[in-house]
Order: C-alpha cells, then structure tokens, then sequence
C-alpha cells in the first residue's frame, strides 16, 4: 500500500498577526492595569483607610461631585442638541462648527483656564457683565463648573452626534406613520436609539472634569462659599491630591486611590443600571 501522505504543513505565517495582535494588545492592557496595581499597593488598606476618614479629603469629594454633577448636566442640555444639528442637518459652516467643538480637546488645560481667566476678567467686557450681575467665578463653584464643561462637553457633543447619525430614518417615518408626532417619534425612536452613547459621552465628560487640575490652579484654585456650595472653603479632589504630594507624598497616594474608587465605583454603578431588566425597557435603560 502507498504511504499515507502527510499533511500539509500548516504556514506559519497564519499565526503571526495574531500573536503580534495578542502581545500589543495585553501591552496596552497591561499599561491600564499595572499602574492602578502599583497605586493600590502603595496606598495600602490603611492608607486608603485613612484617606477615606480624613474630613477634608472628604470635603473636597463632596464638592468634586456636585460641580461635575452640575456641569454634566448641563453639558448634556447643551452637547445634545448640538449633537443632533449637526448629525441631521446639512448647511453652510457646518465643517467649522465640527471644528469647534473639537478645539477643547486639543487645547492644553492649563490655557483653557488662562483664557477663561481673561474672557472673565472684571475689566473684560463679558467679565464687567457677569460682575454687575454679581455671580463670582473666580475661586468659585462657577469657576470650577465652567473649567469642567469646557474641557469635557466635547465628548458628549461628539457621542450625541455619532450616535443621531446612526438612527434609521426609515424607524422614525415608520413612527410618523402610525400617528406619532414629530416630539414623540424623536422621544421613542431617535432618542431612546441614541441614549447608551449619550451616557457613555456623559460619563466621559465627568471623568475628564474630575480628573482636570491645570484650569482650575488657574481659575478656581481655591474655592470660596457660593451658590450651591454652602460649604467651608476648599479645593476639587484632584487639586488637593496634586497640593498634598508636595507635603506628603505617600499620603496623596493614599488620596488618589480614594478617588479612583469612587470614580469606577460611579462608572461601575452606571453599568449596573444598564443591565436588562432593571431599568426603563426591556432591553435596559440605555438600550
């Protein structure tokens, strides 16, 4: 009988780019990962026990949450209409507004807070108005709100968009068609459609304001009682983290982890709530 032939050798080459593909992407992974580990094991349990417990670290979270609260919610009443023209609408100097809104992105922070500062100066002309109507913004919550809605509104303008480009005219005319009006077929269809990416670019705009530093050193480096904050001075979570580093190193550790924390802890809850079953539709809230 003639030998079995063997097999065909299988090429090598079939195994490169995905081995190439799996080394690069658990770099990256790893990059994510190993410095939060490196973070966590500094801090330690008790570190992170007494950050936690210290009153003024505390103070200056609860502060951090209600202005990015405040400026999420606004940067979502303004990013999403803007989201939504500029997704379902072709007119002239759209191209430019696109490159508007993505400006913020590639301005360094700490000028965004330089500019802030100049355009709100009380010898500016918007600065002379806003001090006639009394609303202070230097040091103040407004100051911190408007450092966050510049830096981080982008991102839920830019999500808003993508995600209205992305909806089927042909579910919202089947909408219109069964009687809805052009409010509840946006309601129903184009919105409910668009609301996960929504959420995503508001959660990305919260982190990018809490985690900002450079504007507020600028413009709001200490912040003074004012509307709503009824609180004792203090600073945003992440500038007392960056001024404690100069006093106690191991200690701002111990601060850092805290907040990364409370800020996958947030992230980790919204999530959550996105699970079917648990929220406003069967497939979740924002499905």
């Amino acid at each position: 009988m003639p030998a079995a032939e063997a097999p065909p050798a299988r090429p090598r080459r079939r195994w490169v780019a995905p081995t190439v593909a799996g080394v690069l992407s658990a770099s990256l992974l790893g990059l994510f990962v190993l410095p939060l580990v490196a973070l966590f094991a500094d801090a330690g349990a008790a570190g992170i026990v007494q950050a936690a417990t210290n009153a003024a670290f505390r103070t200056t979270i609860e502060f951090t949450l209600l202005a990015s609260g405040i400026a999420v919610a606004l940067g979502v009443v303004t990013g999403v209409p803007l989201g939504y023209v500029l997704a379902r609408y072709r007119f002239r100097g759209r191209s430019v507004l696109e490159s508007i809104v993505l400006v913020p992105v590639v301005i360094p922070h700490l000028i965004v807070g330089l500019a802030l500062l100049l355009l709100l100066a009380p010898r500016a002309p918007l600065g002379s108005i806003v001090a006639r109507l009394g609303i202070p913004v230097f040091d103040a919550t407004a100051g911190v709100i408007l450092v966050m809605l510049y830096v981080g509104a982008s991102y839920v303008v830019l999500a808003s968009q993508t995600a209205f480009a992305a909806v089927d005219d042909e579910l919202v005319e089947s909408a219109r068609s069964l009687g809805a009006s052009p409010t509840e077929a946006f309601l129903s269809v184009t919105l409910r459609s668009s609301a996960r990416a929504i959420v995503t670019g508001a959660l990305l705009m919260w982190a990018r304001g809490v985690s900002e530093v450079g504007g507020f050193l600028l413009l709001a480096y200490a912040v003074n009682p004012s509307f709503p904050w009824s609180g004792p001075v203090t600073n945003t979570a992440s500038v007392f983290i960056f001024n404690y580093y100069g006093i106690d190193p191991h200690a701002a550790v111990g601060f850092a982890a805290v907040l990364v924390l409370v800020s996958l802890a947030i992230f980790l809850g919204v999530r959550f709530l996105d699970r079917p079953g648990l929220a406003w539709t069967r497939g979740g809230w924002f499905s």
